[in-house]
C-alpha cells in the first residue's frame, strides 16, 4: 500500500481555509460538519506536507503565520479551480452532478422551494440534495466559504466581486393591518396612529431597510414593538396589537392569519426589496443561470399571480425580473 502521509490533499485545503476564515478549529468543524479533532488532524497532515506550520493554534482567534498567509492566497486559487473543474464535469453531464447545496431565504420554504427541488431532481437522478433556509447575510456567508454553491437572497448592501448574480423578483412593501380597522381611501397614517407599529427587527436585512426607508420620510414611529418573524407579527396585527409593513412574500408566507387582516399599498414613497440568485462567479459554468431560468415561471405562478389576484394594485409592483 503507498504511503500517502505527506500528501497535500483538496481536504486539507478545504479545513485549513474554513479554519483562517472563522478564526478557531471549532467553529470550522460546525461549518464542515466534522469533528474538531479531524479538522486539527488535517491542519497537522497539511502542514507536515507544506514543510512549514500554517497557523498559530494558541492564538485567539488563530492566527494564519508567515508561511500561512503565503500559502493562504494560493489555497483560495486551487479551490476556485477545483471549483471549476466539478463544474464542467458536472455541466457536460448534469446527471453525473453528485451533490447540489442550495441556500435559500425562508419566504420561500414551504411554497416554492419545493417544487423547484422536485423539478431538478427529475433530471438529476443522483444528486444528493442539501438545503438551507435563513437570513440573507447568513447564507452569502456560506456561499464565501463554499459551505453552499447557489444562494437565493435579498440583493446585499454590497455585492462581492467574486459574486455572479441573477435577478428574480422585485417584492414590494406594503402595509398590514388588523382586518377593517383602515378605510384605505381615507388618511391612512392618521388612522394607524391610533395603534403601535411593529417593527421586524433591526438585525434582519428588511427590518433595516424599512428603517431608513421610514428615516428618509422623515417618519419617525415610536419603538414598542420589535420582532423578528413574520408569524409572531402577523399573529399580533391579526390580533389587533399593531400594524406593520412587510412585503407579500412575507404576507403570504403566514396565510393562517389573512383572514384577520387587510393588505394595503403604502401611502408614501414606494419601495422594494429585490430577491436574486447569487453564486461564486465562473464555479459552475451556466447551472446558477439556469436554476434562475427555472425559478422565474415558479415565482410568477406560485407568488405574483396569486398576489396579484388577491391583491389587484399589487400589478405594477410585484414583479418577476430578468434584468
Amino acid at each position: 500500500m503507498a504511503d500517502t502521509r505527506g500528501r497535500m490533499t483538496l481536504w486539507g485545503i478545504e479545513v485549513f481555509v474554513a479554519v483562517v476564515k472563522s478564526g478557531a478549529i471549532s467553529a470550522a468543524a460546525r461549518q464542515l460538519d466534522t469533528s474538531a479533532s479531524t479538522v486539527s488532524q488535517q491542519i497537522t497532515n497539511l502542514e507536515t506536507a507544506i514543510g512549514a506550520h500554517l497557523i498559530d493554534r494558541a492564538a485567539r482567534p488563530v492566527e494564519m503565520t508567515p508561511a500561512g498567509a503565503l500559502f493562504h492566497r494560493r489555497a483560495l486559487s486551487i479551490l476556485s479551480e477545483a471549483d471549476r473543474a466539478r463544474s464542467e464535469l458536472s455541466i457536460y453531464d448534469l446527471s453525473k452532478l453528485m451533490r447540489f447545496r442550495l441556500g435559500i431565504i425562508e419566504d420561500f420554504d414551504s411554497d416554492v422551494t419545493p417544487r423547484l427541488l422536485s423539478d431538478m431532481a427529475e433530471q438529476l437522478k443522483s444528486c444528493h440534495f442539501v438545503l438551507e433556509t435563513g437570513a440573507s447575510y447568513h447564507l452569502a456567508g456560506m456561499l464565501e466559504d463554499r459551505a453552499l454553491d447557489v444562494i437565493v437572497a435579498v440583493d446585499l448592501d454590497i455585492a462581492p466581486e467574486w459574486m455572479e448574480i441573477y435577478p428574480l423578483l422585485a417584492d414590494p412593501f406594503m402595509i398590514v393591518a388588523p382586518k377593517n380597522l383602515v378605510d384605505p381611501n381615507a388618511g391612512i397614517m392618521d388612522q394607524l396612529n391610533d395603534i403601535p407599529f411593529i417593527r421586524y427587527s433591526s438585525r434582519q436585512m428588511m427590518g433595516r431597510q424599512i428603517e431608513a426607508h421610514l428615516s428618509g420620510l422623515g417618519l419617525k414611529l415610536p419603538h414598542r414593538f420589535e420582532l423578528d418573524s413574520y408569524h409572531a407579527i402577523m399573529s399580533m396585527v391579526a390580533a389587533g396589537a399593531g400594524w406593520t409593513i412587510t412585503t407579500p412574500l412575507g404576507y403570504s408566507h403566514a396565510k393562517r392569519f389573512m383572514n384577520d387582516v387587510s393588505a394595503m399599498a403604502l401611502p408614501f414613497a414606494p419601495m422594494a426589496r429585490n430577491i436574486s440568485l447569487f453564486a461564486r462567479k465562473d464555479a459552475l459554468d451556466s447551472l446558477p443561470q439556469d436554476i434562475a431560468a427555472r425559478l422565474r415561471p415558479l415565482l410568477q405562478t406560485m407568488i405574483v399571480d396569486p398576489c396579484v389576484a388577491e391583491m389587484p394594485w399589487l400589478k405594477p409592483l410585484l414583479l418577476v425580473r430578468n434584468s
